[in-house]
């Protein structure tokens, strides 16, 4: 109990040095990125962009929120609230982390799984008043160990219990792991470590996206191993594939070399998710017409971040709801097109027969026959 007092208190602190440095930050130096990872539109039309500031080294930045300017489709939006994600504790969780590992039988080599063991235990040490967190194993199938909790022992004993065995089937898990998460409101993240690639799965990282809902969540990557043995072992990375990933679902790809360097790696990623900026307003496009909405995050010194989210609608919405006479005379217009053809189509067969009649009534004469005399 006093270590969790301990760790809201430096939390207090660690927040109160963020909105010092921010009100004199200085600009931003090279390398540094700004990034969307996380578009939420289930109170539409009310939108929640989530946007991290990372420097060269994939380190948090703090920044002025003032200074943060978000478009939509080309035109500057008025944002209604500018928050740090950390901000004080919730009654309803402000980030939801699940933690996709993969227990293929590879990672019982070269100390693999303890690494990943270490790493995630440092990844829940570090959680904040009013976080979750969550644990899914994979190898051939997936397995929810731990669901969402804030139990932070409950997560230790089910890191503690992962064994490794069997083959790799790593967009199915996620695929799991995103309708895990969406029930779940505010910012939401999957971390997913690999050792090799995948060669069990059904889905593909198109099928992953697409399950994405309205709610939106990241999804961040963690290669462990060398890439050099792509296509030569089944311990081989596909980098390129674990990067693309990461960068269509907002998040991040980190390559460690070694477990040692697997701790750091998720430290990091703790880091940047406590330090992000959710910033909310109203969109002027109010209409769930099911057309793609460009997103554009700037920063002086940082390029823009570029994202985008669809309102949804399956049948477009109408601006004013039509008036009963309006309504009832468009109705009568189709139902006079859709009869109409039948009654001209009637009137045209009942003048032929009329005329095939009058024909039928031309009497014939006959001439009378020539009378013979006899003599």
């Amino acid at each position: 109990m006093a270590a969790l007092e301990k760790n809201r208190w430096l939390h207090a602190l660690m927040l109160a040095a963020l909105f010092l440095t921010s009100a004199f930050a200085a600009p931003l130096q090279q390398g540094s990125s700004v990034l969307i990872t996380q578009v939420d539109t289930t109170q539409f039309p009310r939108i929640t962009v989530y946007v991290s500031v990372t420097d060269a080294a994939g380190e948090p930045i703090a920044v002025n929120p003032a200074q943060i300017t978000l478009s939509e489709n080309g035109s500057a939006v008025q944002v209604d609230e500018v928050r740090a994600l950390g901000e004080g504790a919730r009654v309803t969780s402000e980030l939801a982390t699940l933690l996709v590992l993969d227990v293929s039988g590879s990672m019982n080599q070269s100390g693999k799984l303890e690494g990943a063991k270490a790493a995630a235990r440092a990844y829940v040490e570090q959680m904040q008043p009013g976080d979750q967190a969550g644990l899914l194993a994979f190898n051939t199938s997936a397995r929810l160990l731990q669901p969402l909790t804030a139990d932070r022992e409950a997560l230790l004993q089910a890191i503690d219990g992962l064994q490794a065995g069997e083959d790799t089937a790593m967009y199915d898990a996620l695929g799991e792991g995103v309708g895990i998460l969406q029930p779940f409101s505010g910012r939401k993240a999957i971390i997913v470590l690999t050792d090799g690639m995948d060669n069990r799965s059904q889905l593909g990282p198109d099928e992953v996206l697409a399950q994405i809902g309205p709610g939106g969540l990241s999804i961040s990557t963690i290669g462990l191993g060398d890439p050099a043995v792509q296509g030569v072992s089944l311990s081989g990375l596909d980098e390129p594939e674990l990067r693309s990933l990461a960068t269509n679902a907002g998040g991040s790809y980190a390559l460690a070399e070694d477990p040692a360097s697997l701790k750091s790696v998720y430290e990091r990623y703790g880091r940047v998710l406590h330090s992000e900026y959710a910033l909310t307003y109203i969109t002027a496009a109010r209409l769930r017409d099911g057309l793609n909405r460009s997103l554009s995050v700037s920063l002086a010194g940082a390029a823009p971040a570029e994202g985008r989210y669809n309102p949804g609608g399956l049948v477009p919405e109408v601006g004013q709801a039509a008036s009963w006479p309006l309504f009832f005379g468009v109705l009568m217009v189709l139902v006079v097109l859709l009869v109409a053809p039948g009654l001209i189509g009637r009137g045209l067969r009942a003048a032929r027969g009329q005329k095939s009649e009058a024909g039928s009534r031309v009497r014939l004469v006959e001439k009378p026959k020539p009378r013979v005399r006899l003599r």
